[in-house]
């Protein structure tokens, strides 16, 4: 008998380990329902495979009463604004959101938009167009697309025009109908910048702003972010949604960090 002919029969199980001693050098394999051996240790293959998800439209859960309360609001209004310290999942709960609602057709396009705030550096030593110079402060929207669903169809979707980028510049005159809109590090926009924002806002349409007021490259009075979310509280279909230290889903290093800087 060959090898080969050897290990396919130890691998389907046709030897019984019974019939060799104990320092015997073949071994029965376990085997589950399908003839091969699996990491789940005698769990159903079938029906664990069957629960989990390995597309990258993942199922979104909040992972603190704060995520939850955001995740409700951006389901129940048009208009919301989240508010709370790095590590809160601000930014990405609205992208994830986004996608969720792209996906399941309820809006036709996800428009993300994003200051181009210069934290110490001028823009114009960026080699490339305008284009290739404001890529870096976009970024971080790229990555939370990333992570919502393949590159290759975030690309596919932007071609198309169903996803854009564009920095805050870039959004005046503009009415947004039939889209979800992002706003992302708005505490680094101006009172007039949020309020040209604001009233971007068409038919059918999502709006989710996020920021931190306490983490603005803007002169505190400068910043609108803090301003604008006091005002808009007193309106009754406008979400306005605060998460705290506690609501941090990052290392817990940085929670520690932010209650002491």
């Amino acid at each position: 008998m060959t090898k080969r002919a050897l290990k396919r029969m130890v691998r389907e199980g046709a030897y019984d380990s019974a019939q060799y001693p104990e320092d015997g050098k073949v071994r029965r394999l376990p085997v589950g329902d399908r003839g091969g051996w699996s990491p789940l240790h005698g769990q159903d293959v079938r029906n664990h495979e069957e629960g989990r998800d390995q597309g990258y439209l993942k199922t979104i859960k909040p992972k603190s009463d704060g995520q939850a309360e955001l995740m409700k609001a951006i389901d129940d209004r048009n208009l919301v604004l989240a508010l709370g310290p790095a590590g809160t999942g601000k930014t990405y709960l609205a992208i994830a959101k986004a996608v969720e609602a792209l996906e399941a057709g309820k809006v036709g396009r996800i428009v993300l938009s994003r200051p181009a705030i210069e934290a110490g550096e001028s823009i114009g030593f960026l080699p490339g167009d305008m284009e290739d110079k404001l890529a870096p402060y976009l970024r971080p929207l790229y990555d939370a697309l990333s992570d919502r669903m393949s590159m290759k169809r975030v690309r596919a979707l932007m071609a198309e025009g169903a996803i854009e980028i564009a920095p805050v510049g870039y959004m005046r005159g503009r009415t947004l109908n039939n889209a979800f809109i992002v706003i992302d590090e708005a505490q680094n926009c101006t009172y007039v910048q949020l309020k040209m924002l604001l009233t971007r806002l068409g038919w059918h349409s999502t709006m989710v702003v996020t920021g931190d007021p306490n983490q603005s490259d803007l002169l505190p009075e400068i910043s609108g972010l803090a301003n604008v979310a006091t005002r808009l509280e007193a309106v009754p279909n406008i979400g306005v949604v605060r998460l705290h230290e506690r609501d941090i889903v990052r290392h817990p290093l940085v929670a520690d960090m932010l209650g002491v800087l």
